[in-house]
């Protein structure tokens, strides 16, 4: 499901590095969904939520550095669609989980795959120096 592809790159080689790192995560989040061996999910659930947000932090971070160091003019928008993003991952109801975990988990993974890869392609690629 999660597919790195050569037109997500932004040119820069940590930013794109990390980026991979993000469909990684996603990728083994997926096949989460898939794997029918687990009779409760719901601990893996909340380690791969908490192993993405940990990594967006970061990537979030360090993207914004390189941003405010390349004088990025978009830069407090894009800072804003970063926190909008973390924010949806503060305000998870780990409760909700157990209701139809891989629904659940393919929710998630739905917002993650819409989300990254329009803020790559779209966003990212705004202050990359192809």
């Amino acid at each position: 499901m999660f597919k790195w592809k050569e037109e997500y790159k932004t040119g820069n080689t940590l930013v794109d590095e990390q980026h991979k790192k993000l469909f990684a995560i996603g990728d083994s989040a997926y096949e989460l969904l898939k794997n029918d061996g687990y009779l409760d999910k719901y601990d893996k659930i909340v380690d791969t939520i908490q192993e993405l947000k940990d990594y967006t932090v970061y990537h979030f971070r360090a993207e914004e550095e390189y941003m405010l160091k390349s004088g990025f003019k978009g830069f407090f928008a894009h800072k804003v669609e970063h926190d909008d993003f973390i924010e949806k991952f503060e305000n998870i109801d780990y409760s909700r989980i157990d209701d139809g975990q891989n629904e659940y988990i393919l929710g998630i993974l739905n917002f993650i795959a819409d989300w990254i890869t329009q803020h790559i392609i779209v966003k990212d690629q705004q202050h990359s120096h192809k």
